[in-house]
């Protein structure tokens, strides 16, 4: 047991997509983040609680979270740490904006080369994206097993984790051996909600840019408590391949996005009587939305 000491969360600040406008995307077809309200993304949450029940089982090991964003994704952190997590780490820089799944990918896993977990755990996907790629991509790139889908944590050793996945048709256990990277449905539990005595103790905590612009009492607050800083690395601190990074690392172009508006032209009232429920069923078939 005592081999499990560094857990890393795969965690994305996404934009609010209950409240898309007219200015959700930028002319070169990425999403306008400065347009929309940034939350934490939901199956993130799930992972950081399956991540906490990890820590809570070995005791010993430690709970990072790792986001790749702009500055102000050291939000999702600090939320984060407010709810369990130890620490984290920032991946931020101009080189990484743009970037698709593939180049994300690309970027994260350079930046767990230089953390080494021995396991990383994400959200099964992003709500602003639908893809479900990153996480599987970051375990191929560093050729790592995986677990998808996964739903329950049920157990751990020092060497393999076992883990309930739920599947459309049901669900399956299975062992994988460690480190390896799973990522988590929403239907896993909801994440705790945060400790009030770890806001009080860690509301101050500052990624390094942000450091850089506060005040000299904060700085020098910060100085003699080293768990409020968060560690963050430009693209020039993980070794990456400038071409695998950003817009010029991405494949994937969006020509066009719609906002699209359903609106019922007709409606129907019906009775629970069985000859309405028949006329509903035929003229359903007829028109082949059943059938």
């Amino acid at each position: 047991m005592e081999k499990v000491t560094k857990i890393v969360v795969m965690a994305k600040q996404v934009p609010d997509t209950r409240n898309v406008g007219k200015d959700a995307m930028t002319p070169e077809g990425t999403v306008n983040r400065a347009a929309l309200a940034a939350i934490f993304n939901p199956e993130d949450l799930n992972a950081l609680e399956m991540a906490l029940q990890l820590k809570d089982r070995i005791g010993s090991a430690t709970v990072h979270v790792l986001t790749m964003g702009p500055q102000r994704a050291a939000d999702v952190i600090r939320e984060s740490m407010f709810r369990g997590a130890d620490g984290g780490y920032l991946l931020s820089g101009r080189e990484f904006a743009g970037s698709d799944t593939l180049a994300t990918s690309y970027a994260l896993a350079c930046a767990l080369r230089k953390i080494c977990p021995d396991i990383i755990v994400a959200g099964r996907q992003a709500i602003d994206g639908d893809t479900a790629q990153v996480g599987p991509q970051v375990a191929e790139k560093l050729g790592l097993p995986q677990v998808t889908y996964a739903e329950e944590l049920l157990d751990v050793t020092a060497d393999t984790v076992t883990i309930k996945r739920r599947l459309e048709r049901g669900s399956e256990t299975v062992v994988s051996p460690l480190p390896a990277v799973i990522t988590v449905n929403s239907s896993a539990k909801e994440c705790r909600p945060r400790n009030a005595k770890r806001v009080m103790k860690y509301k101050y905590a500052l990624a390094t840019s942000e450091l850089a612009t506060a005040d000299e009492q904060r700085k020098s607050f910060i100085a003699e408590r080293d768990y409020l800083h968060i560690v963050e690395f430009g693209a020039a601190d993980v070794n990456p391949d400038p071409e695998q990074l950003g817009l010029a690392g991405s494949p994937t172009k969006v020509k066009k996005i719609e906002n699209v508006v359903l609106q019922a032209k007709e409606s129907k009232s019906l009775t629970a009587d069985d000859k309405d429920i028949e006329a509903l069923m035929q003229e359903l078939i007829a028109s082949h939305t059943l059938g």
